[in-house]
């Protein structure tokens, strides 16, 4: 008989085909669970566009952006490829191409806005056309943004270079009468290069007066003279503010003024930290709250009034008329406030929510909040970077999506019950709605101010129906007698309603435990954060609580990141050294109040710094400190310039190698060799700000080698040496 050979099999191993149909089974899964979330999908249009925005923030240069667009596009291309039309191919497709066009765009805006900027100190005389004007009451100053107009001249007569914008403060009695935009100004000003953060994690100048093209900043010199008025004299917005804080004093009128015009320059420093400390700091800056107060108002009115006509009411739709004067209160509001980014933001949001209302569509959904994100980054992308856009969008994001979630509409919504029980229903939501707004923020106010006030939600409950229902509209309605002379009284009761937030504001920041103060926040911990609260947010599905996994391992990174154990700012001049009790002591008694709040914010304090001269483990003199800390089982010694003033030599080589780490404003000798750190001026104009961890021996600094990020080496303009201390 005939053997017949087995035919070779066709089939893949049973491991290869066992591999396989798991795979496919994950597949069919993630499909599965895509094809439930299509709706929701959209909303992550916006973060993959902000995804790559922020990756151009955090790679160093242009071949690691045009890396990250490439790789992108070829992802996208393998996701169409290989999704053989599924669902989960376009996701990635799509998210891929966001986070290409996100890069390209702040790239693209980061070019765009290139201006020189000045590369050393130096004090000229120049002629200027005013720009803008912000008065800045409660601590006598005036801030002038300019344009300058030709070379200026320094003390010597040689031509100085300008750029093109200056910003420059002035003591407001030296402000000339009839200062307003327009005007040209002849000044003698001390101009600086705009300040990069003084120590990491700290507020970083540049980055924004780059993208605001403003090439130096500076402190004028009486006396100031107007050359030529400005054709329109002061602006609505200034005459308001004025009259304003004409009819409230102090912190009463700057708040008015804050809420009408935008304008928070009268605020007095104690209430605006109070304000800050208690959460109620939004409740000043122009945002969705104060236009839709607006808006909400200017649409009841006009509803009410084309109500009483009978011919208009059954022929007209009066939500559309309505919704009209809604828009045009928006726009107005907005122009009238400056037309900030945040203040033009928020109106975008109101507009897009008035159309959806004239079209008979849901209010305030999800998508609308990702649509008026979408819009912002399309726009402005550096504004991802900043505080402003991520608290507003996390905070509305956070009120719709709870608000969307089944089970608290059902709870929330309409019911058929007595007034008492609906009235605690509505307590309960805005509380509950505090919370998670509280929530939401903590994660971005540490990380951009390094704390967080605690008591923000309850103290929100009474300031925001306060500041909506009282201030604003006997603040409006005062306004309004104002023109016929009567609105003493409007004016009294809105006065009284803005003692009353102050006396809330400064009783919950006086709070024991009123403020949770953290060091400065590694950035993946915060967008580990970030990353699974928009997780929990935009999803609907039960996989959305996922993302509380990533917000504990960042909210725990966080709190496990020890605070640094010595400060050192760019200049070299001031350094923050940790105490034995766990507080800070500053090298200077004479560091300004920023320095010391820069200082201690990003070093996890919240309260003032010592000075070093008086600790006990520090032995110093007119022009050196030597300090020891204790850490990491270990004693280290430093040493510190503390004057302009020389040392002896062999003294100052001698102490060099004595210490651990050498800090000075100055270049030191090259014999000066501690056994760790050299911090002098050479080394720190190549790093920044310094952090040091002793316990880990993790040094930390504002500039990284490879960074060219525009404003860390931006296009600088010759000016010839000068004596800065000498001024006309």
């Amino acid at each position: 008989m005939a053997s017949v050979a087995a035919a070779p099999s066709t089939h893949p191993p049973a491991g290869q085909f066992g591999l396989g149909a798991r795979a496919r089974a994950v597949l069919d899964q993630i499909e599965h669970w895509l094809e439930a979330e299509r709706d929701q999908l959209p909303l992550w249009l916006p973060v993959s566009v902000g995804t790559g925005v922020a990756l151009w923030f955090v790679l160093p240069n242009a071949h690691g952006w045009l890396a990250a667009m490439l790789f992108a596009v070829g992802l996208a291309l393998a996701a169409l490829a290989l999704g053989r039309g599924g669902r989960l191919g376009r996701v990635i497709a799509i998210g891929a191409i966001g986070v290409a066009l996100g890069t390209g765009l702040v790239w693209w805006r980061a070019e765009r806005a290139a201006a020189p900027v000045l590369n050393r100190p130096v004090v000229a005389r120049f002629t200027a056309r005013v720009d803008a004007v912000e008065m800045l009451g409660a601590r006598g100053l005036v801030r002038v943004t300019l344009s300058s107009r030709g070379a200026g001249v320094d003390s010597r007569g040689r031509a100085v270079v300008l750029p093109a914008r200056v910003r420059v403060t002035m003591a407001e009695a030296d402000a000339p009468v009839g200062l307003a935009s327009g005007a040209m100004l002849r000044l003698s000003s001390r101009l600086l290069p705009p300040s990069a953060a003084a120590v990491p994690g700290a507020y970083d100048f540049a980055r924004v007066a780059w993208f605001s093209g403003i090439g130096a900043t500076g402190r004028a010199i009486a006396p100031i003279r107007i050359e030529s008025g400005s054709r329109a004299g002061s602006g609505i917005r200034d005459r308001l503010t004025a009259h304003i804080t004409g009819r409230l004093e102090g912190s009463a009128g700057g708040i008015a003024a804050a809420l009408a015009t935008g304008d928070e320059g009268a605020i007095e420093e104690g209430d605006d930290e109070a304000m800050r400390r208690a959460g109620l700091a939004h409740l000043l800056s122009v945002s969705g709250l104060h236009i839709t107060a607006a808006v909400a108002a200017t649409m009841f009115v006009v509803m009410r009034l084309l109500a009483l006509s009978p011919w208009l009411a059954l022929r007209v739709r009066l939500p559309v008329l309505a919704g009209l004067a809604g828009a045009a209160a928006a726009i107005g509001y907005t122009l009238l406030t400056g037309s900030q980014v945040p203040t033009i933001r928020s109106c975008v949001a109101a507009l897009l929510v008035l159309v959806a209302l004239m079209m008979g569509r849901e209010a305030v959904t999800l998508r609308l909040v990702a649509t008026g994100a979408l819009v912002v980054l399309l726009w402005w992308p550096e504004q991802l970077a900043g505080p402003s856009f991520q608290l507003s969008f996390a905070a509305i994001t956070a009120i719709v999506a709870l608000h969307e979630h089944p089970r608290i509409a059902a709870f929330f919504g309409p019911h058929e019950e007595p007034r008492w029980r609906r009235a605690g229903r509505g307590l309960l939501s805005l509380l509950l709605t505090g919370v998670v707004v509280e929530a939401a923020l903590m994660p971005i106010a540490v990380f951009h101010f390094h704390k967080a006030g605690l008591y923000g939600a309850a103290a929100n409950i009474v300031a925001i129906p306060l500041t909506t229902f009282v201030v604003m509209p006997a603040e409006a309605l005062a306004l309004m007698l104002d023109t016929i002379g009567l609105g003493g009284p409007a004016w009294w009761v809105t006065g009284r309603a803005i003692a009353l937030l102050l006396w809330l504001a400064q009783t919950v920041a006086a709070a024991p435990g009123s403020i949770a103060a953290l060091p400065a926040m590694p950035t993946g911990a915060f967008a580990l954060m970030i990353g699974g609260g928009l997780w929990l947010m935009l999803w609907r599905t039960s996989s959305r609580w996922a993302g509380a996994v990533p917000i504990a391992a960042g909210a725990l990174w966080a709190l496990l990141t020890p605070a640094p154990d010595l400060l050192v700012t760019g200049d070299g001049r001031h350094l923050a050294i940790r105490t034995t009790g766990g507080g800070l002591a500053l090298l200077r008694d004479r560091a300004g109040d920023y320095t010391r709040s820069t200082l201690a914010e990003n070093g996890g304090l919240d309260g003032e710094p010592l000075l070093l001269a008086e600790q006990r483990e520090a032995r110093c003199s007119r022009d050196l400190c030597l300090a020891e800390v204790v850490q990491g089982g270990r004693r280290w010694r430093l040493l510190a310039t503390r004057s302009a003033y020389p040392v002896p030599w062999a003294e100052l080589v001698a102490a060099c190698a004595r210490a651990d780490i050498a800090i000075s404003e100055r270049a030191l000798p090259r014999a000066c060799k501690p056994r760790w750190l050299l911090l002098d001026k050479r080394n720190l104009s190549r790093t920044g700000g310094v952090a040091v961890t002793l316990a880990t021996g993790r040094v930390y600094t504002v500039r990284h080698p490879g960074d060219e990020h525009p404003w860390r080496a931006p296009p600088t303009l010759a000016s010839p040496a000068n004596d800065w201390r000498r001024h006309p």
